[in-house]
């Protein structure tokens, strides 16, 4: 069976340094869908004859793809997107946000979508078309066609949506982070669980067989793990998550908070305050985007994170998942003035 034609719309890769092991000549994979989002300020439910809305482009592997070349990894997204007018744009919008496409994928069938309000908090409702769509045509036919890009560079992140779409994109996900963990690369994994995609004991599975193979898990707390790991407590999701062989665990746990735990110990993170918050649709997102692409580019655990907190704080003042990329300039300006901040009543925590 031959792998589909690349997508001819090119991108340039985003700018920064690189890990000097990278023989692809990227930085960070992201394996997933692009969505095309619709999103109106009106609650779902109250949304009426008329109701305004408007069109971006986002989806976790977009929003988290997007974070890391602003970070400055060079950034590649691995990925099926559809033949339906949508997608010149989509892919655009991707480049413009310095993510390479180059090595995208098309197939007959539509783009995805979902339809979403603003929120600030994080609980959000979504409603998704995506049954069918030409994200969730992925397969390891594709993983193989990009093994090359997946044993050559540094990072590889995708999460528990990927696997959700269809079966066979359930197999990709699996035998890409297996690919990236024998080649001796990191993964990220958030296993974002969405109960309209899959249900629990499969999402359960999946992340049980990902987890030994994962240097970065990302879990929010309480709705991913007291889903997952059955506990809303986000001390007890960590040390669940290291059970099953995770190297490291975020636990979201809330807008202001996060727990990490590297298996030396576990440390409560504040998250720098966003005054002026809009939508935090995508935040957790920015976050694996950017910790995956600074951990790739060289910098320790404590400063990834760190760097990871400002810049998904910084990511809620726009709408939607990509309405607003912070730059890296002023990821680490924020991360600088917080750490500063914070210092007088910091622990002996190296974080």
């Amino acid at each position: 069976m031959t792998a589909p034609a690349p997508a001819p719309v090119p991108a340039p890769a985003g700018g920064g340094g690189g890990d000097a092991g990278s023989c692809s000549g990227y930085d960070v994979l992201v394996l997933g869908e692009v969505l095309v989002e619709i999103h109106t300020d009106s609650a779902l439910r109250e949304a009426a004859d008329g109701t305004a809305a408007r069109i971006s482009y986002s989806g976790d592997a977009l929003n988290a793809a997007a974070a890391a070349a602003a970070a400055g990894a060079r950034t590649a997204l691995l990925a099926v997107v559809g033949e339906d007018e949508l997608t010149v744009p989509l892919l655009r919008r991707a480049a413009v946000l310095g993510i390479d496409v180059t090595h995208v994928r098309r197939a007959p069938r539509p783009n995805g979508a979902y339809l979403l309000s603003a929120d600030t908090e994080g609980d959000r409702e979504f409603v998704y078309w995506r049954t069918g769509s030409a994200g969730s045509t992925l397969s390891v036919t594709h993983i193989d066609s990009w093994r090359d890009l997946l044993t050559g560079t540094p990072a590889l992140i995708t999460s528990g949506i990927t696997g959700a779409l269809s079966a066979s994109s359930r197999e990709a996900v699996l035998a890409a982070a297996e690919a990236v963990h024998r080649a001796g690369g990191h993964l990220s994994y958030d296993p974002n669980f969405r109960s309209r995609l899959t249900g629990r004991a499969e999402a359960r599975e999946l992340l049980a067989r990902l987890t030994p193979w994962t240097g970065l898990l990302k879990i929010s707390c309480p709705a991913d793990a007291l889903a997952l790991v059955g506990t809303d407590d986000p001390a007890t999701a960590a040390a669940r998550c290291r059970e099953l062989g995770a190297r490291t665990v975020a636990v979201t746990a809330g807008p202001d908070r996060l727990l990490l735990h590297d298996g030396t110990g576990s440390a409560h993170l504040p998250v720098p305050v966003n005054p002026h918050p809009v939508d935090a649709t995508g935040a957790g997102d920015c976050f694996t985007g950017t910790t995956t692409a600074r951990l790739a580019l060289g910098d320790t655990l404590a400063d990834a994170v760190r760097h990871g907190l400002a810049a998904a704080s910084l990511s809620v003042s726009g709408r939607g998942g990509t309405g607003h990329v912070p730059s890296f300039t002023a990821t680490a300006a924020l991360a600088a003035a917080h750490s500063s901040s914070s210092s007088s009543s910091s622990s002996s925590s190296p974080y």
